[in-house]
């Protein structure tokens, strides 16, 4: 940890704000690594978005994406609470989460780079557009029995995710994407 202790001072952090960074990273941390998640190998880059995570738990009570503008109320942010609705999808399509935060295993382990990541997450205003959308008529085309999202099923332990697509492993068992079929 003394690696933390010198990333944390150089960036200016106080002992008592470090002690905060500290026990959160290596919760989430562990959180990822039990999931089958990376989390950014750019520890410098970890710690000052752990300090924005916390920054917006104190303020808001929740730990909201610090790379997102908050609606400063926990149902309208529901989706950009860490991890966030788009992490999987952005892990899959681009290596990486919208504020980098959480990596793929090529990006962790540097056989991949990634770019830069388009926000998924619609402007204010917008998500009231695409709830009225949605009709008695229209929901026949989102699936069965209404679903907004296909199903994919973990064929190792069954873990059932409802998402554009599969993760790139299970949270559960560690599967690989590979094992996951449609389910619904």
């Amino acid at each position: 940890m003394n690696n933390l202790l010198e990333i944390s001072k150089s960036l200016g952090f106080s002992d008592e704000k470090f002690l905060e960074i500290e026990k959160f990273y290596l919760k989430i941390k562990g959180e990822a690594e039990a999931s089958g998640y990376f989390l950014n190998p750019d520890i410098e880059a970890v710690l000052i978005l752990i300090d924005g995570l916390l920054v917006n738990l104190h303020r808001y009570g929740y730990i909201g994406c610090p790379c997102r503008l908050s609606a400063k109320n926990l149902e309208k942010d529901m989706d950009i609470i860490c991890p966030c609705y788009y992490r999987d999808d952005d892990l899959s399509d681009f290596g990486a989460c919208f504020c980098s935060l959480y990596v793929s295993k090529e990006f962790s382990d540097g056989t991949k780079k990634t770019s830069s990541i388009p926000e998924r997450r619609l402007p204010p205003g917008k998500e009231k557009l695409v709830e009225k959308a949605v009709t008695p008529i229209a929901s026949a085309s989102l699936g069965f029995n209404g679903l907004k999202y296909p199903v994919y099923r973990c064929m190792v332990c069954g873990y059932l995710c409802a998402k554009d697509s599969p993760p790139s492993s299970c949270p559960i068992c560690k599967a690989g994407k590979e094992r996951f079929e449609r389910f619904i």
